[in-house]
């Protein structure tokens, strides 16, 4: 196993919230107090969500070195696949850690909205380097939820993260995906774990046309609409108004599966366990449409030609 001061198992902890969030530091604090795992951290220095796998490629990143009580942690200006690449590097940490874990994420991460966000995309990046790698998001709803929620979600993981962990020893842990779990926002009542399947559950957006940087209120990282901020245009030195256009994001409706899938599943209170991988395939019957339709369009190109 690999470590870094010691022999116990090192977890490295990411997210695109921040690493001020509260859902990181309940994860860490929790990691910490059982005092089981070498705790790494390794995320964002300012709130990165939605930022699907974006990567920093053309210049150097910041970092510095934070503190976090009974962890080892650095604050990266960069993206999370930045900071789990950089992470599992040995750049910064003398060695491999045996688990990256991305999370606690302010909001569920189910059905497409994977693809947008930067929690699962910290998991990923480790997956696509063979490091096993668990994205956790808890299913935050403005009025109900409390800070204090993070701490049961984290508590709530130790079981998975504990068997992953032991897998891992045994060398039995299976390579080919890694894990994006979901907690529902009565943690206090949950029904349980349930291994489920990605569904194609998704909030639609809109655009509209605004006047100012924060009217109409931004999209939290919970997927929620903060609507109390309204703030003019400043004009500019000859006193006119800018000339750009400004248009910003509204969730329009949320569309959610009828089938047993994770949005569905957590939904119905229960602790969502979903294996993914990053292979997007067509169906099945897809792929044998289009065979067809090439074979088509391409013999009639050649036909028209001569």
């Amino acid at each position: 196993m690999a470590g870094t001061t010691d022999d116990r198992p090192a977890i490295l902890v990411t997210n695109d919230d921040g690493i001020d969030a509260p859902g990181l530091q309940a994860l860490v604090r929790v990691l910490v107090s059982i005092n089981r795992y070498s705790v790494l951290v390794c995320a964002p220095d300012s709130e990165k969500s939605a930022v699907s796998h974006s990567i920093t490629w053309r210049h150097p990143i910041a970092v510095k070195r934070v503190d976090i009580s009974g962890a080892t942690a650095y604050a990266v200006a960069g993206t999370p696949a930045d900071c789990t690449s950089l992470g599992i590097s040995k750049a910064i940490f003398p060695s491999i850690p045996d688990l990256v874990l991305s999370g606690i994420n302010k909001g569920s991460n189910c059905g497409y909205h994977t693809v947008y966000s930067g929690t699962v995309a910290g998991a990923r990046e480790a997956f696509f380097y063979g490091v096993p790698s668990v994205s956790i998001s808890y299913d935050w709803v403005g009025g109900k939820s409390k800070d204090q929620d993070f701490t049961l979600a984290a508590e709530a993981c130790l079981p998975i993260i504990s068997g992953i962990v032991a897998e891992i020893r045994n060398n039995q842990y299976p390579t080919g995906c890694f894990l994006n779990v979901d907690l529902p926002t009565i943690m206090a009542h949950h029904k349980g774990y349930k291994l489920t399947k990605q569904g194609r559950s998704i909030f639609l957006m809109g655009w509209r046309k605004v006047s100012s940087e924060m009217e109409g209120g931004n999209i939290q990282s919970d997927m929620t609409m903060d609507r109390d901020v309204n703030v003019t245009l400043e004009n500019n030195a000859s006193g006119m108004q800018q000339e750009h256009v400004l248009f910003k994001r509204e969730i329009l409706k949320s569309v959610i599966d009828d089938e047993d899938t994770d949005r569905r599943s957590l939904q119905e209170g229960y602790i969502t366990i979903t294996p993914l991988g990053a292979h997007s395939p067509a169906a099945v019957e897809l792929q044998a449409f289009f065979k067809d339709w090439l074979l088509n369009v391409t013999e009639n190109s050649c036909s028209s030609a001569l």
